[in-house]
């Protein structure tokens, strides 16, 4: 790619990795205008004052428009959508991978040796489900209690 065309490509990624900006354009992408307050709905959770600076981004980089019946798509935001269509696709395929993903069980990690030393002899003949871990050490005696004020 050219140094123009990584320019162009750098200045359409920071317009659209704005926050909700990408979401502004896909609720306008079925062709119907929207007004303010539809689109506001459409797009969930965005405040008027973040709305109105992403519909002003949008509108100087020639994406949206503003008619009679409300937000609509340009030519412009039309094509960058097509372009964009194949993330739908993409999205559920790698959607149902991750979902694949986590309900896929762990595989089974092999068991370390029980052997308290490299020498000592395995006491478990193969197969058989590991034995006990050896019981915690007593105290020595010669510790007295502990005085608990009793």
């Amino acid at each position: 790619m050219s140094t123009k065309e990584n320019a162009a490509v750098s200045q359409l990624l920071a317009l659209l990795e704005a926050r909700y900006a990408l979401r502004v354009l896909w609720a306008l992408r079925d062709g119907h205008a929207q007004t303010f307050r539809l689109l506001q709905d459409s797009v969930g959770s965005i405040t008027p004052n973040t709305l109105n600076t992403r519909i002003k981004e949008l509108r100087e980089a020639g994406l949206v428009s503003h008619g009679g019946d409300g937000y609509s798509l340009t030519v412009s935001g039309q094509d960058l959508l097509k372009r964009l269509s194949d993330l739908q696709a993409f999205a559920g395929k790698w959607q149902l991978g991750q979902v694949k993903k986590a309900a896929a069980p762990a595989a089974p990690t092999p068991a370390a040796p029980s052997s308290s030393s490299p020498s000592a002899p395995s006491s478990s003949s193969p197969g058989a489900p590991p034995s006990a871990p050896p019981a915690a050490p007593s105290p020595p005696s010669s510790v007295p209690p502990l005085d608990t004020g009793n």
